[in-house]
């Protein structure tokens, strides 16, 4: 097993590696992992491949398919989201051969939001704007509720939704039980900050908290560098620390935004996208205001207070 470097560099796109994690279990990470650049992945049996994800541009999501093909001489017949959001599923369409799967959630939030140049998100102006290229809206169109069983021959892949928001509403994982491999999707990010405004922090603790029962001796996030159980560690100090600096700041009355330039972040300093912290801080705020998990949310005055804190730059995106 290889681990690349991660370059932060927009001329490096190419650097984006296929790792073998375990036998035919391959995880596709794309250096640096900021924003909209997202990690997949490939199971290769002999008769098949399942995906999990796609990337954020049509060219990168191009690339992962040729660099599977390169691999595994055969199409992908099988492609899980998971969940939503365009950097993991803007790519869907480049799959026109595969069985497009999702949770129930995954597939309506798809929909409402649409392709890039419509997305509320993407269409936001808080980032310098990538090439999408020609994206085409390819929503999943096989969904489950809990959670469903794929096969790659006679190997089992669970994909699970763990109950509740988190980094969104219809978050999932993939875990191969029999190679201890989790796929965790963004409920993990290694080295980078978590985002949780389109979920919540409250149901983040608990489903990262879950990730546990699987006992995964590999782990590929959302983004950032292949690890192991560690990051599961990593990520729940970081979600406790928005919960305690949240909870005494909305006690305060101070604003998201007050609140994110007086915090020291500590150890937390060195995760990339700190900004992040300002969106999580406005989530967090709207559950200690009783809203429901993974509510509705002014997203577009989160967004702005992450440029605000940014200097009034646009956030730095790669993709």
């Amino acid at each position: 097993m290889s681990f690349s470097p991660l370059i932060n560099d927009r001329a490096q796109t190419l650097s984006a590696k296929a790792i073998e994690v375990s036998d035919g279990l391959f995880a596709y990470i794309q250096p640096d992992g900021t924003w909209w650049i997202n990690n997949t992945g490939f199971i290769v049996s002999d008769r098949m491949v399942i995906a999990v994800d796609s990337c954020a541009t049509e060219s990168r999501s191009r690339r992962f398919k040729e660099t599977i093909h390169r691999i595994a001489g055969k199409p992908v017949r099988t492609l899980i989201n998971t969940h939503h959001h365009g950097d993991h599923t803007h790519g869907n369409f480049v799959f026109d051969e595969a069985t497009v799967i999702a949770h129930d959630a995954c597939r309506e939030a798809l929909i409402a939001e649409g392709p890039p140049e419509t997305a509320p998100v993407a269409a936001s102006g808080a980032w310098e704007t990538p090439d999408w290229g020609t994206i085409r809206l390819a929503p999943p169109f096989v969904t489950f509720t809990e959670r469903l069983h794929v096969y790659a021959d006679d190997m089992l892949c669970e994909v699970r939704h763990l109950g509740v928001p988190a980094h969104t509403t219809n978050d999932s994982v993939v875990w191969i039980p029999e190679r201890k491999v989790l796929f965790s999707g963004d409920l993990l990010f290694n080295g980078g900050t978590p985002f949780l405004l389109a979920g919540s922090v409250r149901g983040s603790i608990k489903a990262v908290e879950a990730l546990k029962q699987f006992g995964a001796e590999v782990i590929v996030p959302g983004h950032g560098p292949v690890g192991g159980p560690e990051i599961i560690d990593d990520v729940l100090d970081y979600l406790r620390f928005v919960q305690d600096t949240a909870r005494q700041a909305h006690a305060a009355g101070l604003a998201p935004l007050e609140a994110a330039r007086e915090i020291d972040l500590g150890q937390f300093a060195a995760l990339s996208d700190s900004e992040r912290l300002v969106g999580n801080l406005h989530r967090a705020y709207a559950e200690f205001d009783g809203g429901p998990l993974g509510g509705p949310i002014d997203v577009r005055k989160a967004l702005d207070d992450l440029v605000a804190y940014n200097g009034g730059r646009p956030l730095t995106c790669w993709a």
